[in-house]
């Protein structure tokens, strides 16, 4: 997996955490597979988010999609 596609799944994860939100939860506010969003945070797998969920992600958090790409690029 790319360094740019963990970053994104860290700051999600993190923005998940911190509202308390789970897994579940955020699948069902994104519209994908309840197993989905654990593929997505668990290393054994190579599941990523699309622009098109990071957008959604987005709406979600009530944030920028910026907010989950680094300042610099990598």
């Amino acid at each position: 997996m790319a360094p740019i596609d963990q970053y994104i799944i860290d700051v999600v994860r993190e923005k998940r955490k911190a509202l308390k939100m789970s897994q579940d939860e955020l699948a069902e506010r994104l519209g994908v597979s309840k197993g989905f969003i654990g593929n997505v945070e668990s290393p054994k797998y190579i599941d990523k988010y699309s622009t098109a969920q990071i957008n959604e992600l987005a709406k979600i958090f009530e944030c920028s999609p910026r907010d989950f790409l680094p300042e610099d690029p990598f």
